[in-house]
């Protein structure tokens, strides 16, 4: 009975977070706005339309004192907000698409050596074997292995791609559509962008549950009883999904930033025009690269953790007295937690856009940690329910040789200090980056004296910030391998990623907002509304950082569980540090992350060092490009930094890829186990310190140029000495250091 009603369950839950996302879609584009674009007497570019002299006078109160006129004004600001956007979703499309085509093939080739590896344990074996973990059974033959690993990794990845590819699609949807919405104040602004994270956030999660429940269907018609074998070959989904998410965060990252370098840099700096200013050569490809690389980047990312998690989650399971008893419902429980976070997501999301609408602009940041508490506690009780419904009593695992009796309210507390540690990231995040708060008050306030005090300041937060998270991890970690060995570690870490729909959506909603307060600036629309769009901006560089937290959490637990089944997988019974081979492999592998920052921060650096000297190139050959009587040359930039991301996507992504196969088989596998251990370890405290400095250099920058207190008036205007140390950092340090 309960097996039948997981059966019906988990794709219905999938079914209904797929309708909730569209519905959230059709709700968004009620804002409508291709509409007025033929009506509009813009001047039109590149996709880009520009304000002439005619424009300000038929623009009512353009520089003037009209707020609501300009408000109301819709022809000609609506006009521009729609070829502004059509721009932008043609290189967002076109980069896309040629990244894929890169990606086409890397996964060809990377699904033969998938399969020749798989196969070549056994000798492409037919014949049925043993089972390794369930004594007295038959599983199928290696060969069947290697062809059905090969084809879940094939799913994972194309469910990556889809992933980032739908979250682009709404994202450069929506992005004008914020900024109409603006006009009418800062609530409906909020409701817009939020709609649209939600979509990509219930798309991503909805898809990820529903193609992983239906592969395993799929393959439960040839594997039969043979659960070790099905749910070993599912594994293959998660290394699809992350391998996907690798080049997507890289190619999409380096596109992004040396955009960001080039616009910021030149234009703020030296010309001292404003952030997002229609007459600055790379603000296109900035804006494109806030969709690349954050939306379509981070959507890869987050679905690679939760694939990953998720499969090993199952797998684990399977090869335990209720996977030997073939209890569906059981063995499925990571994906009964999934659908039932799916559910709790929406409730949740219901809080911001219906029952607690934002009315001010003080109003943004406390929906958005709204969302994270009512999620986490909602979810506390879902678990709960699912644990005690789908989980027997009591039940043996048999983790890799060592047999466990677990209790299903073990497995609840798994679930719990995974959601909970989450939100003591997240938290953590908000605290370090957020501008209400005094670091990053501090951070701003280091600019008097120029940008070396400034990455001082901004470094010591980013290594201060780890302490908690990292503790929160570790405590996840203890209690989930002391209550259910590595099953116990992998459900924490489904545990953290269960109400991924509501993450992503807070995530998604930054990158939108950034790019609302863009188009409103290129388009010419009145300072009030670009004030409503900063706010929003402001409090969503803050959720990207706490979307990077939770990401880097739940990639740690993750890569534990794997880690664990790796060496029992291969046989090691330890890892002893003070066995030379495994302490050279610790050495090398805590090494591996900053070889793969400086190659990234390198390829960073080249492309913006292209863009810098474009743009320069641009302000004084054009004439009358600074004075808004000429048209840049969006498209130079926009090839600079498509160029460089699909260039140089490629090296940083075979070192990920090859270092273990290399060390594996030239040194064996207990080096191997070595360097996962040190990649591990270095990895994460390297990323958060980086995330969050990142995130607190933009916020110092953000809370200057706002000047919302008398000291931050105090630190600007714009253009001040103070003001071009907070962009030098947040331009190039920041830039760089976030590929950590």
């Amino acid at each position: 009975m309960v097996a039948a009603v997981a059966d019906v369950a988990i794709p219905a839950c999938a079914a209904v977070g797929i309708a909730f996302a569209l519905w959230q879609w059709f709700l968004v584009s009620k804002v409508k706005v291709s509409a007025y674009a033929a009506t509009g007497n813009g001047h039109r570019n590149g996709g880009a339309i520009f304000r002439s002299e005619d424009d300000d006078e038929e623009d009512v109160g353009m520089g003037g004192d009209h707020d609501e006129e300009e408000e109301g004004d819709g022809v000609v600001a609506v006009a521009r907000c729609a070829e502004i956007q059509s721009a932008i979703s043609v290189g967002a499309n076109s980069f896309l698409f040629t990244q894929y085509k890169y990606l086409a093939g890397f996964t060809v080739v990377f699904a033969v050596v998938i399969f020749l590896f798989l196969g070549s344990v056994h000798r492409f074996s037919t014949e049925s074997r043993p089972c390794q973990y369930t004594a007295g059974r038959t599983c199928k033959p290696a060969l069947a292995n290697a062809v059905f690993s090969t084809a879940s990794f094939l799913l994972g990845a194309a469910t990556s791609v889809v992933s980032g590819y739908l979250g682009m699609r709404i994202a450069t949807y929506a992005n004008a559509r914020t900024t109409l919405e603006a006009r009418h104040g800062v609530g409906r602004a909020f409701s817009a962008a939020f709609r649209a994270g939600a979509v990509m956030g219930f798309l991503l999660a909805s898809l990820g549950l529903l193609v992983l429940y239906l592969t395993i269907k799929a393959f439960a018609l040839y594997y039969g009883d043979d659960w070790e074998g099905l749910y070993e070959s599912v594994t293959g989904y998660g290394l699809g999904g992350s391998s996907m998410a690798l080049f997507g965060r890289v190619g999409g990252g380096i596109y992004t930033k040396a955009a960001d370098v080039g616009a910021d840099l030149v234009g703020k700096v030296e010309r001292n025009i404003p952030e997002d200013d229609p007459r600055n050569p790379a603000v296109i490809a900035d804006n494109v690269g806030d969709n690349v690389g954050d939306i379509a980047g981070m959507g890869s990312d987050l679905f690679g953790s939760y694939a990953e998690s998720t499969c090993a989650a199952l797998f684990v399971a399977s090869i335990s007295s209720i996977g030997a008893d073939h209890d569906f419902a059981a063995v499925c429980y990571p994906l009964l937690v999934s659908a039932a976070g799916l559910l709790v997501c929406l409730v949740t999301t219901l809080f911001a856009t219906d029952l607690f609408k934002v009315k001010t602009v003080r109003g943004v940041a406390p929906a958005l940690k709204m969302q994270l508490v009512v999620s986490t506690v909602l979810m506390t009780v879902a678990a709960l329910v699912v644990t005690f419904a789908a989980l027997p009593a009591r039940f043996t695992l048999f983790d890799f040789g060592e047999v466990k009796q677990v209790r299903n309210w073990h497995l609840f507390l798994c679930v719990a200090i995974g959601l909970w540690a989450g939100l003591a990231i997240g938290f953590t995040t908000e605290y370090f980056t957020s501008n209400a708060y005094s670091p990053v008050r501090d951070v701003a306030d280091s600019c008097r004296t120029g940008a070396a005090t400034n990455v001082i300041f901004g470094l010591a937060l980013g290594y201060k910030s780890v302490i908690v998270p990292v503790l929160a991890i570790a405590v996840s970690i203890y209690v989930g391998f002391t209550l259910a060995s590595i099953y116990g570690i992998a459900i924490a870490a489904l545990g953290m990623l269960s109400t991924v729909a509501t993450g992503l959506a807070i995530d998604a909603y930054g990158p939108i907002s950034d790019n609302a307060g863009g188009i409103a600036e290129m388009a010419g629309m009145s300072r009030r509304i670009r004030q409503r769009t900063d706010a929003l901006d402001a409090a969503g560089n803050t959720t990207a950082a706490i979307g990077k937290g939770f990401a880097i959490g739940s990639a740690a637990l993750v890569s534990l569980a794997l880690f664990g089944a790796f060496v029992s997988r291969a046989g090691v019974a330890d890892v002893n540090v003070l066995n030379p081979k495994v302490f050279v492999g610790l050495l090398v592998g805590a090494m591996l992350p900053y070889w793969f920052s400086a190659m990234t921060m390198k390829s960073v650096g080249s492309a913006a060092l292209k863009m810098v000297e474009e743009v320069r190139r641009q302000f004084a050959t054009i004439p009358g490009l600074m004075e808004g009587r000429a048209t840049p040359d969006y498209a130079s930039c926009v090839r600079i930094s498509t160029d460089a991301s699909l260039r140089e996507m490629m090296p940083p992504g075979a070192l990920v890829l090859l270092a273990p196969l290399i060390v594996g088989t030239f040194f064996g596998v207990r080096t191997l186990a070595g360097l996962l251990a040190g990649a591990l370890v270095s990895g994460v405290q390297i990323a958060i310190s980086a995330s969050n400095s990142g995130g607190a250099w933009d916020n110092a920058k953000k809370y200057i140029e706002a000047g919302a207190s008398d000291h931050a008036k105090a630190l600007g205007p714009k253009g001040s000495d103070a003001h071009k140390a907070a962009v030098i950092v947040e331009s190039g340090f920041n830039r760089a250091v976030l590929f950590y």
